[in-house]
């Protein structure tokens, strides 16, 4: 048996209605008009405040998501590390907000995570995005290479401030900080920056940490560009390493406006794309890897790696990383081998969680065989509890 073949590991912690609740919840999402109908019809009854969060809450929500507060996932953070040595990344899931207010609530909640992380082992890495800590459109002019006004470069200072913050947090307490990826039209600002706050931060060990998106054909090249750059000016690398989640956005958007699309031209490339980028890294004793994978021929490559780079499989510069409520076969299993594993534990109001819920959905459906493949593991489950 192949590792990601044992369900018995990968399922332990689902009881038997969760685990049909998952079957449900997959069938629904592999019929791709189903989705689409269902996040119209699911947009229109939040927004003509229609009593269907009960209903989200218990299906979805609950499968997907850890809770409403950081409180509300303990007892799911401690039953992942207790009983199958599987870590969590609070993930603050809440989406478009564009006011001051929400950019300082947001920091608040980032800084009260990292105490968190200080206390708890299970959960070792504080997140966040971009655009939690200031606007989408202020990033996109800064990557556009446009004059900022003198309102929006105090506003920048803000931004900046807000990151200079949370990674001083991040530094004194040693808790490492995963700091997502975007759209590509506003990422480069958000890049800048980051790698200014690696410069400053990551002298003795990677603290703050980028994501690059390797369907982007563009991402490997500036690895090796920010590779090149640390070399010179003696900092630590850390970096998430993804597939991405932007794809249909991104293909629309450069058809629109007429330039090359940057995401590469099928999942072929993709694939090698995000293969070489793990290859690279782990060549390279000053970077730290956090591989974000549902793929299992990628997370066989980092085992592999690993193996021949004599990286012990406990090492704190190496983890893999997978969504809660997806891919339980790859994250238990290689915990139980002693890989460190983590799963990003959305969290939030059910109602301001359901842009990410929306896109969780739809990315399961364009990605050929996630969905089919979670529904064959749950159905060889079922089968062997009934044969047990």
């Amino acid at each position: 048996m192949k590792l990601f073949d044992n369900t018995k590991v990968a399922f332990a912690l689902k009881s038997d209605s969760q685990l049909e609740r998952a079957y449900f919840l997959f069938k629904m999402i592999q019929s791709q008009p189903m989705v689409k109908i269902g996040s119209v019809v699911t947009n229109f009854a939040l927004k003509a405040h229609l009593p269907i969060e009960g209903l989200i809450r218990s299906t979805v929500f609950d499968h997907f998501c850890g809770g409403v507060t950081e409180e509300d996932c303990l007892p799911i953070i401690d039953n992942m590390y207790s009983n199958g040595n599987v870590h969590s990344v609070l993930d603050y899931s809440v989406e478009g907000q564009d006011k001051e207010v929400s950019f300082d609530g947001a920091l608040e909640k980032i800084l009260k995570i990292i105490n968190f992380c200080e206390e708890k082992k299970s959960i070792p890495f504080a997140v966040f995005k971009p655009t939690g800590f200031g606007r989408f459109a202020l990033y996109q002019k800064i990557t556009e290479g446009k004059k900022l006004t003198e309102e929006e470069q105090a506003e920048w200072n803000r931004v900046q401030d807000r990151y200079h913050k949370v990674c001083k947090a991040a530094v004194k307490k040693d808790v490492p900080l995963l700091i997502d990826a975007e759209e590509s039209w506003m990422q480069k600002a958000a890049d800048e920056l980051i790698e200014d706050l690696m410069e400053t931060y990551n002298k003795e060990k990677a603290i703050v940490f980028n994501t690059l998106q390797m369907y982007r054909h563009d991402r490997l090249e500036y690895l090796k560009a920010l590779h090149q750059k640390a070399h010179q000016k003696e900092f630590y690398i850390g970096m998430k390493v993804v597939r991405g989640a932007y794809m249909e956005k991104e293909r629309e958007r450069a058809k629109e406006k007429g330039y090359p699309s940057p995401i590469c031209e099928n999942k072929a490339a993709t694939d090698t794309n995000y293969d070489k980028a793990i290859q690279y890294m782990m060549e390279h004793p000053k970077m730290a890897l956090f591989a974000g994978t549902h793929n299992e021929e990628s997370s066989y490559l980092v085992m592999d790696l690993a193996n021949k780079y004599n990286i012990k499989k406990n090492d704190k510069k190496l983890w893999f990383g997978q969504l809660f409520g997806m891919s339980d076969h790859i994250s238990y299993n290689l915990a139980n081998q002693g890989y460190n594993v983590a799963k990003y534990l959305p969290f939030g109001p059910v109602r301001d969680v359901m842009p990410y819920l929306i896109r969780r959905a739809e990315e399961n459906t364009s990605v050929a065989g996630q969905t089919s493949r979670e529904l064959n593991l749950i159905k060889i489950e079922r089968k062997r509890r009934k044969l047990e």
